[in-house]
């Protein structure tokens, strides 16, 4: 790889890591003398596919420069940084030499915005035509829309990459106004609202016309920066279902705030973003999109903020203790799916067994599910519990030491659990 090329990549690929709606590892680790692999800071970073399986993607940047001057932003343009650009070919260069040396299995190519909109897009459009149609390629690509390019690039574009997103910034429109204001949530609607029916329209086309090519097969997601605003959590989650039902998105990402501006419109922070905050929005958004919880029963005006000690599946069962005991052996689905400690797979194996006899705690614990935070909500074949002899905030003393508090010690990314 050329010198100048390898400066690129680095300074490139450093600025996209700022972009979480394509999950990083964040890895820095070096290989070793008789080791095998590298997660050196390289622009390779991992997500994941609905099935489990981890994607490794080139995750890069066609540009850090930009004509706005967002005050949360790295890339913005009073910033004192190195600059630097992609041409196409050489996006393209490194994207089949990756690919070919099995480093990675797609791309994810986003931008600053330089110029213009259109002139911008039609940049990104080049790249993701000339690897399919020029080089063949035909793995994973995920390309950022960018707020304010025509319909016809963002159409074009769309037939050429498997995944389409572009970035809402902040929860609220007020927020956006605050830390950039040359932009508007009117710049994003937009073209989401416009990915989506051209989605829905090619759908209907193919079922008459086999030849009709895929149109964003894999959907469009956006995301949100967290805690640069002073939006709750309840506003932050409103915006987000409220995005799923109009756009019919994949996904929402939030992005904790990493301190990189001394503006004065921004918080005050210590040196790491909020992890844990934002890892209890994505349990959340889980509730919301796998275990038939509405927005408004997880936070509303009594309850605008979610709970830092437990997570908020946790914290809805303790404020809805008339919903419990829930009998594990007559419930329905949907109901087992609130209780803690029991997940999606667990609350299906439970609703198969049962059809064969009652189930006992010994059968529970086999099926998987978290038993010492589930015991508290739930009666079966031989249960000694009696829910009715405790107060809320009991039951959530006995999880917490139980559990030796691992809702504060455990590293936020690994608190994904129900």
């Amino acid at each position: 790889m050329a010198e100048r090329l390898r400066e690129k990549l680095n300074i490139l690929a450093d600025a996209a890591k700022y972009d979480v709606s394509c999950s990083s590892s964040g890895s820095d680790r070096k290989n070793t003398k008789g080791g095998l692999g590298n997660g050196h800071q390289s622009g390779i970073c991992h997500t994941y596919t609905e099935d489990g399986r981890c994607v490794s993607l080139l995750k890069i940047l066609l540009t850090n420069h930009c004509i706005f001057d967002c005050a949360y932003c790295v890339s913005r343009r009073s910033n004192d940084i190195e600059r630097a650009a992609f041409t196409v070919d050489e996006v393209v260069e490194l994207t089949m030499n990756f690919y070919r040396r099995n480093y990675i299995e797609g791309l994810f190519l986003s931008s600053g915005i330089f110029k213009n909109a259109d002139f911008t897009m039609e940049r990104l459009l080049r790249v993701v035509k000339k690897l399919r149609l020029e080089e063949n390629y035909n793995g994973y690509i995920h390309l950022k829309t960018i707020p304010g390019a025509s319909d016809e690039l963002i159409t074009a574009a769309g037939l050429y990459a498997d995944r389409m997103s572009i970035n809402l910034e902040m929860p609220t429109e007020t927020g956006l106004k605050l830390l950039a204001p040359e932009k508007s949530h009117q710049d994003v609607i937009k073209p989401l609202a416009f990915v989506k029916n051209q989605i829905i329209q090619f759908k209907e086309e193919k079922k008459l016309i086999k030849s009709v090519p895929k149109f964003v097969p894999a959907g469009q997601s956006t995301q949100m920066v967290v805690g640069a605003t002073a939006e709750t959590d309840k506003e932050i989650m409103y915006t987000a279902a409220n995005f799923y039902k109009n756009f019919s998105l994949k996904r929402v990402y939030y992005s904790g705030y990493i301190p990189i501006s001394n503006d004065s419109r921004m918080p005050i922070l210590g040196t790491q973003p909020p992890l844990l905050r934002e890892n209890r929005l994505y349990q959340t958004d889980w509730l919301m999109r796998f275990y038939g919880f509405d927005v408004r029963e997880l936070l509303n005006d009594g309850n605008p903020h979610l709970d830092t000690d437990i997570d908020p599946k946790l914290s809805w069962a303790l404020r809805n203790m008339q919903n419990f005991p829930v009998d594990i052996n007559t419930a329905d689905y949907q109901m087992i799916l609130r209780v803690p400690g029991i997940g999606v797979g667990s609350a299906q194996k439970i609703v198969q067994a049962r059809k064969f006899g009652k189930l006992y705690i010994h059968q529970l614990k086999k099926i998987g599910i978290a038993y010492n935070r589930a015991k508290h909500f739930i009666s079966c074949a031989d249960s000694p519990y009696q829910l009715k002899d405790y107060q809320s905030h009991q039951i959530k003393d006995f999880i917490l030491a139980e559990s030796q508090s691992k809702y504060l010690k455990t590293p936020p990314n690994q608190l994904l659990l129900f």
